[in-house]
């Protein structure tokens, strides 16, 4: 027995080393959920009265939503967890059918819980459903009060009807700052023993834009590309335009010089970026520049004109190029 109890061991260990990053260090507490400790601590309230409200958690991807409500439900639910909870992804299980066989039999159904404890379904990306089926699901709410939570997760709060906003409470989740993006990449690159480079955390946090998701595939895919995290081998993997280019190109409009600007943006241009990536990308360099402030929101401002211009379509070399003449334009005046 013990040998047996042994070997199952050494699977769990080796089924856990080739777990994604993502997954291996998702919190299972909410003291280990990094950010948005207000909303969270609200939660955690929740979590000891026992009587939880149904919720609706809105909020960029990558921020702790389906985790934080995961927690939440593990809290409230115990060793009844996997029969007392439903996951639904709703981005693509998202028809009236679904409300009405999926979630109104799991409603239907009888589970014994510890006293003043509720099933939950959790719904996850719940924007994505059509009207008809959040129409269905706000009467089914309500029929089932006594023994089933809803807790919705998403987005974008206003593509949620009102119907069912009012019956939920509303938590808010905001994106994650660099600072707590970096402290945990640290955490993690020190349990999987990395070699890093600060410049390499640094790019990662500059790709993930506040969202711990995308920082932590970032780390794992640069791991197993490169082995060493630095800046170069992070822009490989993430295959965006390195800040540093787009930084003197910008530098160049400064000093009112377009030949060298456009000789960048052209270089950029033939390795394949997109208008979008570049675009962003000019936008967050921009904003962590350090010349005159005034100068700098009037590069902003065109930056977001060539920016709507190239979400609506507009995504040729030609846009980027007359942003350039314009950024020089706005340097030669001042």
């Amino acid at each position: 027995m013990p040998a047996q109890m042994e070997t199952s061991s050494t699977a769990e260990e080796i089924k856990r080393k080739h777990l994604p990053w993502i997954e291996k260090y998702r919190p299972s507490k909410f003291d280990e959920i990094v950010g948005n400790e207000d909303t969270v601590s609200r939660l955690s309230v929740f979590s000891t009265q026992g009587n939880a409200p149904n919720i609706i958690i809105a909020g960029p991807p990558g921020v702790g939503k389906t985790t934080t409500i995961q927690c939440l439900a593990r809290i409230l639910l115990g060793d009844s967890y996997k029969e007392a909870v439903l996951e639904l992804n709703a981005s693509n299980e998202r028809g009236i059918d679904v409300v009405r066989n999926k979630i109104k039999m799991f409603a239907q159904q009888k589970v014994t819980l510890p006293k003043g404890r509720h099933k939950i379904i959790i719904l996850d990306e719940a924007d994505s459903m059509t009207e008809g089926a959040q129409q269905a699901l706000r009467r089914t709410m309500e029929i089932y009060s006594n023994t089933t939570r809803f807790a919705l997760a998403c987005n974008t709060s206003e593509k949620i009807i009102e119907p069912i906003q009012s019956r939920c409470a509303m938590l808010r989740f905001s994106k994650l700052s660099d600072a707590q993006i970096l402290a945990k990449l640290i955490e993690v690159c020190q349990k999987e023993n990395l070699t890093y480079e600060e410049e390499g955390l640094e790019a990662i946090v500059f790709t993930a834009q506040g969202d711990m998701r995308q920082a932590l595939n970032n780390l794992q895919s640069t791991a197993n590309g490169f082995g060493t995290i630095t800046g170069a081998n992070v822009f490989k993997v993430c295959d965006e335009p390195h800040p540093m280019l787009i930084q003197d190109m910008l530098e160049h409009c400064v000093q009112n010089d377009i030949h060298k600007a456009y000789k960048i943006l052209a270089k950029l241009w033939r390795l394949g970026y997109a208008a979008e990536d570049v675009i962003g990308n000019i936008f967050r360099v921009c904003k962590r520049m350090t010349f005159d402030e005034k100068l700098k929101l009037e590069f902003i401002r065109e930056i977001g004109i060539t920016h709507m211009k190239i979400v609506d379509g507009l995504n040729s070399l030609l846009q980027l190029t007359g942003l350039l003449a314009k950024l020089c334009a706005i340097s030669e005046k001042s």
